[in-house]
């Protein structure tokens, strides 16, 4: 009977490590880079996760414990990056003969590509996108429709758009056609803060109450100042007091009388 106690337990205490040591795979089809990144920034919030190289990507696993904080952290941090296509990636010989709307369609959506890829270089960028308007004539004997863009930015709090902003318009302005010397209304760029991930404070139950972690040694110190401070107050009101410590010497005197009697 007890051998197979043992092995029960035994099988018990096997399956409770491995959940806890259970690993799920939070990101994959990254690459190298990407998942450094990944594994640094999370490091940095003491969230433990490993990389796993396959034969084309490397893939990033954490425990299942830590998923949900894991997915909050990155995501407040813009990581993974998203992958961009560059000119040559959409311009590819295919063989394939296109359409002039077509070629006018990639050749937006690479250089769209090309300047978020860019402004994403600037330190403290997390997320760029850029919306391109080439010049373009609607319909025969109509005045050409002028460039124009829209740039939107999301950034860590240490950045500074006053300082950026310039050289940002600078540098998209000279980078599509028909929109450099062109008015600031063509022109718009939007910088947007990003919150950092602030974790819930875990909570304590004391009685009814909750009380965040952090503060369980300041409550209990409190508790023992309180308990020492009421008895001190207690000893110096018997002292000036005699008719009280007299009451209570003969109260315990009749406690211990009825204990004997008993």
């Amino acid at each position: 009977m007890r051998p197979n106690r043992l092995k029960f337990l035994v099988l018990l205490l096997a399956t409770m490590l491995t959940a806890c040591g259970e690993r799920i795979e939070l990101h994959s089809q990254l690459s190298e880079q990407d998942a450094n990144e990944v594994i640094a920034e999370l490091a940095d919030k003491h969230i433990s996760a490993e990389k796993r190289i396959g034969k084309e990507s490397v893939s990033v696993l954490v425990s299942s414990e830590d998923i949900n904080r894991a997915v909050h952290v990155l995501s407040a941090a813009g990581l993974p990056k998203r992958s961009r296509n560059s000119l040559g990636d959409v311009f590819q010989k295919d063989g394939v003969i296109s359409t002039p709307l077509e070629e006018r369609a990639r050749y937006i959506y690479a250089l769209s590509q090309e300047l978020e890829a860019t402004l994403s270089q600037i330190d403290g960028v997390i997320v760029a996108r850029v919306h391109v308007v080439l010049p373009e004539r609607i319909a025969p004997g109509e005045p050409v429709q002028p460039a124009s863009a829209a740039v939107f930015i999301k950034h860590r709090m240490d950045l500074d758009p006053d300082s950026v902003l310039p050289r940002v318009r600078r540098l998209v302005a000279s980078s599509i056609p028909g929109l450099s010397g062109k008015e600031e209304q063509k022109l718009a760029i939007v910088f947007v803060p990003s919150e950092s991930y602030r974790e819930a404070p875990r909570m304590v139950r004391i009685g009814p109450y909750s009380v965040p972690e952090e503060r369980i040694e300041l409550l209990q110190l409190l508790l023992v100042v309180g308990l020492v401070g009421g008895i001190v107050i207690l000893l110096i009101l018997l002292a000036v007091k005699p008719e009280w410590r007299n009451a209570l010497l003969a109260k315990i005197r009749s406690l211990k009388s009825s204990s004997r009697t008993a």
